[in-house]
C-alpha cells in the first residue's frame, strides 16, 4: 500500500519550517489524513450494500408478505412507531423515510468497516475486503438486534424470517465487499 500524498513529508527545500514534517506524521500516525478516504470509501461501499440489501429486502417481503415495500416501511418505526408496522403500501412517509435510515446506517457501517481495512496492508485483496464485509455484516447484525433498544431496531425482523434476514446481511456483505474492492 503506497503512502497517501498527504502523508508525504514536503521536501525540506520547500518549507523553511521544520516543524511540518513532524506534524505530517503525527497527522498519519494517528489516521486524520486517511479520514476523507474513509469517509469516501464508506460512502461507495455502504451505498452498494444499501441498495443490495433493499432489493433483498423488497423480494423476500414480496415472497413473505405479498409487499416488497413492507420490509423498509417498517424501518420507519424509528419515527412513526407500531403504525410502521402495519403499513404494506409504498408511501413516502414509510418507504422513502425506512430506506433513507436503512440508507443511512448502511453508510456508518460501511465507513467501520473501510476504517478496519485502512489498518491492513494487504487490505486490496479480494478476499480480505471479503472477510472483512462479512465480519462488518455480521457485527452489525448483532448489534441491530442484541444491543438495541426494539424501536430502534431494523423493525423487518417482525415480517421476515430468519432465512430471509440472513440473506439480507449477507446482500449487505457482498455491497461492503464489492464497493470496498472497487476502490482499492
Amino acid at each position: 500500500m503506497t503512502t497517501p500524498a498527504i502523508c508525504r513529508p514536503p521536501p525540506a527545500a520547500s518549507s523553511p519550517r521544520s516543524d511540518l514534517p513532524s506534524t505530517h506524521r503525527l497527522a498519519c500516525r494517528h489516521g486524520i489524513a486517511d479520514r476523507p478516504h474513509v469517509a469516501w470509501e464508506g460512502l461507495v461501499a455502504g451505498s452498494l450494500a444499501s441498495v443490495l440489501s433493499a432489493l433483498a429486502l423488497a423480494w423476500a417481503g414480496s415472497r413473505q408478505t405479498r409487499s416488497a415495500a413492507t420490509p423498509l416501511n417498517a424501518v420507519s418505526q424509528w419515527r412513526w412507531g407500531d403504525r410502521a408496522l402495519r403499513e404494506h403500501r409504498a408511501s413516502g412517509r414509510y418507504t422513502a423515510l425506512g430506506y433513507a435510515i436503512h440508507h443511512g446506517a448502511s453508510v456508518f457501517w460501511g465507513c467501520v468497516h473501510a476504517a478496519a481495512l485502512r489498518r491492513h496492508p494487504q487490505a486490496h485483496r479480494l478476499h480480505l475486503a471479503t472477510a472483512g464485509a462479512a465480519a462488518t455484516s455480521v457485527l452489525a447484525c448483532f448489534v441491530d438486534f442484541r444491543c438495541t433498544p426494539e424501536r430502534f431496531t431494523p423493525g423487518f425482523q417482525h415480517h421476515l424470517s430468519r432465512n430471509a434476514l440472513a440473506g439480507t446481511y449477507a446482500a449487505f456483505g457482498v455491497g461492503l465487499a464489492l464497493g470496498a474492492w472497487a476502490l482499492r
